[in-house]
C-alpha cells in the first residue's frame, strides 16, 4: 500500500482507486502538536472507540467515509476531497474556548455552541466566520448549511450515547469531505 499522508495521530494508506486504510497511531499531542508523547495502545483504543462511534453514527442515518475496521489499528475509509475545516460544537465552556472569553472552565453554555477553524497546522487551525469560508472557497453556502446540520444532529445523537454510559459530551470536533458532490462525515 502506498503511505499518502501521516499526521499527528493517523497514517493513510492508499488501499484502492476509492477506498484508504487509516493507521492509528500510539503517539500523542497536545496545543496543536507544541506537546507530543506515546501513550502505548492508544492507536487500538482510537480506532476502537472511532469505529463504533461511526457504526452508531451511520445506524442513526449520517453518512459517514467509514467502511469498517480492519484490525485492531486499522479502518477501511471512502477516500474523499476533503473539506479543510474542522467544525467544533461545544455544551461547556472548556479548554481554549473557556480561555479565549476568560469563562470558568465547565459552565454550561444555554444552547449548543458551533465553530468553524480553518485546518492548517501551519496557521494553528484558526477560528474562521462563515463568510470568509464562502470567501475563500472552502465550501459552497449549501456546503457550509449541510456541515452545520450534521454537526448539530451528531451532537445530539452523541449526547445520548454518552449519556447512557454514565458520561457527559462537553464538546467535540468533526472533519468533513466530499465524495460525488454529497458531503460526508
Amino acid at each position: 500500500m502506498e503511505k499518502l499522508y501521516e499526521g499527528k495521530a493517523k497514517v493513510l494508506y492508499r488501499e484502492g482507486p476509492d477506498t484508504l486504510r487509516v493507521y492509528f497511531k500510539d503517539e500523542a499531542t497536545a496545543f496543536n502538536a507544541q506537546k507530543r508523547g506515546v501513550i502505548p495502545g492508544k492507536g487500538v483504543v482510537n480506532n476502537k472507540v472511532s469505529s463504533a462511534l461511526f457504526r452508531y453514527l451511520e445506524a442513526h442515518g449520517v453518512k459517514t467515509h467509514f467502511l469498517e475496521e480492519v484490525s485492531e489499528r486499522e479502518m477501511r475509509v471512502k477516500r474523499v476531497a476533503i473539506l479543510p475545516l474542522e467544525v467544533i460544537l461545544r455544551f461547556r465552556a472548556a479548554g481554549s474556548f473557556a480561555r479565549r472569553y476568560g469563562i470558568k472552565e465547565g459552565t454550561p453554555l444555554p444552547k449548543p455552541l458551533l465553530e468553524f477553524s480553518l485546518k492548517s497546522d501551519a496557521l494553528g487551525d484558526p477560528l474562521i466566520c462563515e463568510n470568509a469560508v464562502l470567501a475563500l472557497g472552502l465550501a459552497e453556502e449549501a456546503e457550509l448549511e449541510a456541515l452545520k446540520a450534521t454537526t448539530f444532529r451528531v451532537g445530539e445523537l452523541l449526547k445520548g450515547f454518552f449519556a447512557e454510559r454514565g458520561l457527559e459530551l462537553v464538546d467535540f470536533k468533526l472533519e468533513f469531505g466530499k465524495e460525488d458532490g454529497e458531503v460526508l462525515l
